[in-house]
């Protein structure tokens, strides 16, 4: 029966996710049952075409791509596929009604990190932003609110702001690793041998700000996805005031981390605050 394989499928996106990123399966742990597979779903996609682009270089990563995309929309169009991470996650867009503009978007992101290593002006790196971050945060506010399309366009810039300020981190965390492995810079003209206090500063402010207008859209979330969403918030932003108190040199030449017992005091805050009915 396909209900089994569905449930193989699933645990393989779980454990995708559980794999690639301890910080995101915090969150995602603290989600309602009734939403967190959907959650898996969504990462475990997304998590493999990263991979494509990012890890695959001994093989034709556009003709990966390409095929995986192939794979997808046969999966979406007839609702099974024999790759359990896309048997899944074609399960979450049609049981959520995910918009395939979404994916689309995010699939051409993908295909921008084959081919392009810096980012010359505001408007490319917001359009590889929407694309890489943006959407997937709108994926995921799908399976929040549930079919309520007026919630969805309520909290959609909320999301989206989220969205960016999580890649924003992300891109400023791994600033040495993505020039070093993949000579891949996004902030927009940024040089990384001239990577200093003034330009981390510019960088931080933009962030703040997407968090700023992203953790009003937090408080207007289900209950039921509230808590699992400012736990992720409250780890991202713990982890961008270690950026912020970070010499600029030692991020040009390091990765910086949240310690896993900073991540259990965010996980235990947030959960404190939740019962406490302050989110």
């Amino acid at each position: 029966m396909k209900s089994f394989y569905d449930i193989v499928s699933y645990e393989c996106s779980k454990l995708v996710t559980n794999r690639y990123s301890t910080s995101f399966s915090l969150g995602t742990r603290l989600l309602n049952s009734s939403i967190r597979k959907h959650i898996y779903n969504i990462y475990g996609f997304v998590r493999f075409a990263d991979e494509i682009v990012d890890s695959f270089h001994e093989f034709n990563k556009e003709k990966l791509l390409n095929r995986f995309e192939e794979d997808l929309m046969l999966a979406i169009k007839y609702k099974i596929s024999l790759n359990p991470i896309l048997n899944s996650f074609q399960f979450t867009v049609n049981d959520k009604k995910i918009d395939l503009e979404l994916i689309h978007a995010f699939l051409k992101s993908m295909r921008m990190d084959l081919n392009k290593n810096n980012y010359k002006n505001k408007g490319e790196y917001q359009k590889y932003i929407y694309g890489s971050a943006d959407v997937v945060g709108l994926m995921c506010l799908k399976v929040f609110v549930d079919g309520d399309i007026y919630k969805y366009q309520k909290l959609k810039p909320y999301a989206m702001s989220l969205g960016s300020a999580f890649q924003k981190v992300n891109f400023l965390r791994d600033l040495n690793a993505d020039f070093e492995n993949l000579e891949r810079t996004y902030f927009p003209n940024l040089n990384v041998s001239s990577f200093d206090e003034k330009t981390k500063d510019k960088i931080i402010n933009e962030i703040e700000t997407d968090f700023d207008n992203a953790v009003k859209g937090i408080f207007l979330l289900p209950e039921s996805s509230r808590l699992g969403v400012y736990t992720a918030y409250q780890y991202y932003n713990k982890l961008l005031l270690k950026l912020k108190n970070t010499p600029s040199k030692k991020i040009q030449s390091a990765r910086i981390r949240v310690p896993n017992y900073q991540k259990m005091g965010v996980l235990a805050q947030s959960v404190l605050r939740f019962h406490l009915n302050l989110i």
